[in-house]
C-alpha cells in the first residue's frame, strides 16, 4: 500500500525557528533586517516561536 503526501507537520514547522540551524536564523535575520546574533539572542529571551521572536525583535 503506497502512502499518501500529505502536509502534516509543515505548519507547525513553518511556526518555529529552530535557534541552532544557521539556514533559518539567516533567513529571519535577512527578512528582518538584523544580525544573525540578534536572531539567536531573541530565540532565547522568547522561545522558538516565530511570532514571539519577530515581536522581540520589533521591541529592540
Amino acid at each position: 500500500m503506497v502512502q499518501t503526501p500529505t502536509s502534516r507537520g509543515r505548519a507547525q514547522d513553518r511556526a518555529r525557528v529552530a535557534g541552532g540551524q544557521e539556514h533559518e536564523v539567516k533567513y529571519e535575520a535577512t527578512k528582518k533586517g538584523v544580525s544573525k546574533d540578534a536572531v539567536k539572542k531573541a530565540v532565547k529571551s522568547a522561545g522558538n516561536s516565530r511570532k514571539k521572536v519577530e515581536a522581540e525583535i520589533g521591541r529592540r
